[in-house]
C-alpha cells in the first residue's frame, strides 16, 4: 500500500510537457533538400572566403629581424649578453605610402609563454593591489618570490621577471636629418586587464606601497617608475606590462608595442628612408630565440591572416563537390518511389 502511494506521489503531472506529448517536427531530408542546401552553403562560404582572402592580401606587413645573428647586422655587437646598455639601429626604406593607422609590434620566436609552470608563476592577489601579498608573495612565484636577502619581490614570479625590455625610437630621414616619428602607447592593452584584472594599491604616492620590497632581478627599474613621463602609466597598470602579462598561446608570437597615429603620420608612413634605434636589452640567443619588429596596418577583419580566407574557400569548395557527388549518386541509384 505504501509503495503504491509513493509511486503515485512521484508520478509526473499528466500534462503534454511532462508526458512528452508536445507536437514535434522532424525534417525529412531528401535529395531535393540536401543537394541544393550543400550548393548554397558552399557558394556562401566561397564568397566569404574570397572577401577574406582579398582583404588579407591588401594588408601591408613589414617584418625586420634584429636578433643580431648575422655579422653584417648592426645589432650583432649587442647580441653578446655581457654587453650592457647597447644600442643598435635598423635602417629600411619604403617605396610607397604605408597606409595608416600603422601598428608597431615586437616579435619573439621559440619562446613558450604557454608553458604551465611559467604561466602560473605570478601572484594574482599581489597584482590586484592587495598589500598583504606585497610582504608575503605566494609560493607559486618561486624562485622569484624573495631575493637573496629575503626581501619580497614585487611583482613576483617568472612571468613578470621576464618582461620584454627592448625599447625603440623610429626616425624618418629627411634631407639627411632625422625626424622623430611619434609613438602612441595608450590603450594598447586589453580593456579588461587595465580596468578589472590588474589594479594598483590605493596608496599615494604609489612608491610608498613598495616600501620594503625589491624589483624583479631582470628589471632595470621598479614598477612605480616604468613610465616617468606619465604617472598614471606605472605599477601594475603600465600598458607594456599588461601586454606582456597576457601570455601568447604559440611559441612564435608578436605583441603590440605602439601605434603610429599622430601628427604628420596620421595617414601612415610616407615613402622614404627610416632608421629604427633599438635599445638592445632582451637576451634570446641562449634559448635559440629570435627577435623582430613588425609594422602592419589592419582592416575590418583585423590583421593579415590568409588562413581564415583559405579555410572558407576549402570548406565551400568541398560542399560544392559533395553536392555534385550526391547529385550523381542520386541520379544513378535513386529509388523508384522518388520518381
Amino acid at each position: 500500500m505504501m509503495k503504491e502511494e509513493l509511486e503515485i506521489a512521484n508520478r509526473p503531472d499528466n500534462t503534454a510537457f511532462t508526458q512528452q506529448r508536445l507536437p514535434a517536427w522532424q525534417p525529412m531530408l531528401s535529395a531535393g533538400i540536401v543537394i541544393p542546401g550543400f550548393v548554397l552553403i558552399g557558394l556562401a562560404f566561397i564568397g566569404i572566403g574570397v572577401a577574406l582572402f582579398i582583404t588579407s592580401q591588401n594588408i601591408t606587413v613589414l617584418e625586420k629581424d634584429y636578433t643580431g645573428v648575422e655579422t653584417t647586422s648592426d645589432c650583432y655587437k649587442c647580441s653578446n649578453p655581457s654587453v650592457k646598455n647597447c644600442t643598435c639601429k635598423l635602417d629600411f626604406s619604403l617605396s610607397n605610402l604605408f597606409e595608416g593607422p600603422v601598428f608597431f609590434y615586437y616579435g619573439l620566436s621559440n619562446y613558450f609563454q604557454s608553458q604551465r609552470s611559467y604561466g602560473a608563476s605570478k601572484d594574482e592577489y599581489q597584482l590586484s593591489g592587495d598589500l598583504d601579498y606585497f610582504k608575503t608573495p605566494v609560493s607559486a612565484c618561486s624562485p622569484y618570490q624573495y631575493d637573496a636577502n629575503q626581501n619580497p619581490i614585487v611583482p613576483c614570479g617568472s612571468l613578470a621577471n621576464s618582461m620584454f625590455n627592448d625599447t625603440f625610437k623610429l626616425y624618418q630621414i629627411v634631407n639627411g636629418t632625422k625626424k622623430l616619428v611619434p609613438f602612441d602607447g595608450k590603450g594598447i592593452a586589453w580593456w579588461t586587464d587595465y580596468n578589472i584584472k590588474y589594479r594598483n594599491p590605493s596608496v599615494t604616492p604609489l612608491k610608498n606601497a613598495f616600501n620594503g620590497t625589491v624589483k624583479p632581478s631582470f628589471w632595470s627599474k621598479p614598477a612605480y617608475e616604468l613610465d616617468t613621463s606619465d604617472p598614471s602609466n606605472n605599477g601594475f597598470v603600465n600598458q607594456d606590462f599588461l601586454v606582456w602579462m597576457r601570455r601568447a598561446a604559440l611559441p612564435d608570437f608578436r605583441k603590440l608595442y605602439r601605434r603610429i597615429t599622430e601628427g604628420d603620420y596620421a595617414s601612415g608612413l610616407p615613402a622614404g628612408n627610416y632608421s629604427l634605434e633599438i635599445a638592445y636589452n632582451y637576451p634570446v640567443l641562449s634559448f635559440d630565440g629570435r627577435k623582430k619588429v613588425v609594422f602592419s596596418n589592419v582592416s575590418w577583419m583585423g590583421g593579415k591572416n590568409q588562413f581564415l580566407g583559405i579555410a572558407y574557400l576549402v570548406v565551400g569548395s568541398l560542399c560544392v563537390v559533395m553536392s555534385m557527388v550526391m547529385l550523381i549518386v542520386y541520379a544513378k541509384f535513386k529509388f523508384p518511389e522518388d520518381d
